[in-house]
Parts: structure tokens; C-alpha cells; sequence
């Protein structure tokens, strides 16, 4: 299961602190726990037993300025917004105009931005945090049926619009 971890990290990002971050809550909550407390205690987490690893990825991406973090009801101007400042999004140098103008629904804004991302090999993925939120990260193409794949066989969901 600790390789499954690893090679999901890989797939997300190249950020070195996601891969330490979720090796270690996978590998160890309660070292996690200790090196996390006040941060996961002002979340309610007192436990090592609480310490679940998506989360702890889905944070670290976050904190890697890897993650567009929305919410159901948004809409194109909202991830416009949030795709513009991801590293990949940026380094692309992708147009996001035509996605802003989309006014009916977060799906169909992300596969706006599907359509303009692919052209420079990239992706939108959904990892579900079984909220209403919807953290969203950017990816080579060519990851995502693996990174859904290995996200499965942790019992997660990861997934593509469209």
C-alpha cells in the first residue's frame, strides 16, 4: 500500500514535501500526528487513528500551490481563477478567457479547460474528499488513467470530467 502512495504522489506532482507528508501519514500516523498536532488538532484530529492519507495529500498539494480548491456551485470565472495560479496552468501558458465565459456549471467549465489543457498535455482530476468541496489538480495527460487506477486500489476516488 506504501508504494501505491508513492507512485500517486509521483503522478500529482513533483513536490518532494506531498511525497514526505503522505509516506508519512501512510507509514506512520503517529509520527504524522506529532509533526501535524496543532494544525490537525485545530481540525479535530487527536488521534492517530483520524490520520487518513488522501487527506494529508490533498493538504500537501495545497500547500505545494498544486490544488484549485473549489465548490460545487462555482462556475468558469471561479476556476478560471484558480487554474490560473497553478504551476502547470502558468508554465503552459494557457488562454483561460473561454473557460471564464462559462456560466452554467463547474463540469462544464472543467471541460473547457480540458479542451484547452490538452493541446499542451495536461488535465484536470477531481480527488474526492467526500465533501462538498471540489479540490481539483492539473496533471500530464498521460497520468491520468494510472492515477485513477492506483487512487481505486487505495479505495479513492480520482477522476476526469467528460
Amino acid at each position: 500500500m506504501k508504494a501505491d502512495w508513492t507512485r500517486l504522489c509521483q503522478l500529482l506532482d513533483d513536490d518532494q514535501e506531498l511525497l514526505e507528508a503522505v509516506e508519512l501519514a501512510a507509514g506512520d500516523p503517529d509520527a504524522f500526528l506529532e509533526a501535524h498536532g496543532d494544525v490537525l488538532k485545530e481540525l479535530g484530529i487527536t488521534t492517530a487513528s483520524q490520520i487518513d492519507p488522501w487527506l494529508a495529500m490533498i493538504d500537501a498539494l495545497d500547500d505545494a500551490g498544486a490544488l484549485a480548491y473549489l465548490e460545487r456551485d462555482d462556475a468558469g470565472e471561479e476556476l478560471a481563477d484558480a487554474l490560473a495560479g497553478l504551476p502547470r496552468v502558468v508554465g503552459a501558458d494557457v488562454e483561460l478567457d473561454e473557460v471564464s465565459d462559462v456560466e452554467d456549471s463547474l463540469v462544464t467549465a472543467v471541460e473547457v479547460a480540458d479542451r484547452l489543457l490538452a493541446p499542451h498535455g495536461l488535465r484536470v482530476v477531481y480527488l474526492d474528499e467526500g465533501t462538498e468541496d471540489v479540490p481539483l489538480v492539473v496533471v500530464p495527460l498521460a497520468n491520468t488513467d494510472e492515477i485513477n487506477r492506483v487512487a481505486a486500489r487505495l479505495g479513492r476516488t480520482a477522476r476526469v470530467y467528460g
